[in-house]
């Protein structure tokens, strides 16, 4: 008896350890696949500005992936998930990693710490590249690197630990699988900031109307998107925290039938509206389908993801052209992408999504949107207009002109 009971044990234990090696495993090969979404971030947002500004855009990005690893190591991570603060609006553990005994994030968790840390810092600076896109063009280069270094160490971790650090949106029942708010909006609220207290590009809004100022490499943006595509199986699939084959499976197909909807959706709705085969807008509509479906990508049916997907890529050409009209240049789209889609991303979880009563109930969903929107908001514009009293934002008339490749890096993209 006590022989076959020490076989079990150890067959039990077995599995155990082969479960635990599956899932950290899976979390570190979803870490890869965020990682390469800040390539198709640079590869977008370099396709879609003028030649000029190519290598200040690609600059920005190396910077932002490289801020955000260091400030999520020295405080963001631990402001993130505080520990032993459910509940509450605010908590710090200390600086750095502070790794258990036991190299476990938390006896729930069948991954490490280390494999949490690194998954969780991908997410991080993904915010600010978000921003990078909106203020192309235009913004001094030594200002927006300090935008990012308080952004990414302090805003982002405190409103994503009022949800994922068990925090007091939690509590309330917001729920945001993988961050249509929490990173998306996020980045969002953040680039609608920046343009704000930027102003539009010279030559975008004339008294002839408004001028469009096209990329300089479809090709490059389309890349992007492709890419941007690619890493997010990695993006929302690694937001299960987990190698289970049913959930990974089902997230993987939500998201990329809101993608192809997104294209769908923005294809549609660009030909009513301007008539033209505009490849910018379906490319745009297909990430909008991605932001849409983060917040609930673990938890609809199919049917339901190709809907939110679809009126996410009608809400790009509508979204963007609303901007345009207020005046607020943004450069790739971002805040149509990832506001706009993100706000609708979250408020779907309320209308397809399947949880527990008082779980992404209509109003929490509504409660967290504003709480984190107004707080992001309120933060990068504070941040932003310091930034401008004390050193100046954006670039005088002639450099902007001349393009910030020469004036700020001596450097062109190309021969």
């Amino acid at each position: 008896m006590n022989e076959a009971l020490e076989t079990a044990q150890a067959a039990l234990a077995a599995a155990n350890e082969a479960k635990f090696i599956a899932n950290n495993l899976w979390l570190l090969v979803a870490t890869v696949l965020v990682f390469i979404m800040h390539l198709g971030f640079a590869t977008l947002e370099a396709g879609f500005v003028q030649r000029k500004n190519v290598v200040n855009i690609l600059f920005k990005n190396v910077m932002i992936i490289s801020i955000g690893l260091l400030t999520y190591y020295l405080m963001g991570f631990n402001l993130m998930y505080p520990g032993l603060n459910e509940g509450g609006f605010f908590g710090f553990s200390g600086f750095g990693l502070i790794p258990p005994d036991n190299g476990m994030t938390a006896a729930y968790a069948d991954y490490t710490y280390w494999t949490d840390f690194i998954f969780q810092g991908m997410f991080a600076a993904t915010c600010c590249t978000i921003v990078s896109g909106a203020v192309a063009e235009r913004i001094k280069l030594v200002p927006f690197i300090i935008f990012c270094i308080f952004f990414v160490a302090v805003s982002y971790p405190i409103t994503g630990m009022w949800k994922w650090g068990a925090g007091w949106l939690d509590a309330r029942g917001f729920y945001d699988f993988a961050g249509s708010t929490i990173v998306h909006s996020v980045g969002g609220w953040g680039a609608l900031a920046g343009i704000i207290l930027l102003g539009p590009r010279k030559g975008k809004y004339t008294e002839r109307g408004i001028q469009p100022i096209p990329g300089h490499s479809m090709p490059l943006a389309a890349v992007g998107v492709f890419l941007l595509w690619f890493g997010w199986f990695g993006f929302n699939g690694g937001s299960v925290l987990s190698a289970d084959p049913a959930l990974v499976s089902l997230v993987f197909v939500t998201t990329s039938l809101a993608a192809a909807a997104g294209a769908i959706g923005a294809f549609i709705c660009s030909f009513i509206l301007f008539r033209s085969y505009d490849l910018s807008m379906v490319l745009n509509g297909i990430l909008g389908g991605l932001v849409g479906i983060t917040a609930s990508a673990d938890s609809v049916s199919v049917t339901s993801a190709l809907i939110i997907g679809f009126v996410a890529g009608v809400l790009i050409p509508l979204s963007v052209s609303f901007f345009d009209r207020l005046k607020l240049d943004d450069p790739v789209g971002a805040t149509s992408v990832h506001l706009v889609c993100g706000i609708w991303g979250t408020l779907a979880v309320a209308l397809f999504g399947k949880y527990d009563e008082g779980v992404g109930e209509f109003s929490d969903q509504i409660i967290g949107i504003l709480a984190i929107g107004a707080f992001t908001f309120i933060f990068a514009f504070v941040l932003f207009l310091i930034l401008k009293v004390v050193f100046g934002i954006r670039v005088d008339e002639e450099e902007e002109t001349a393009g910030l490749d020469i004036r700020e890096h001596q450097l062109s993209a190309y021969s």
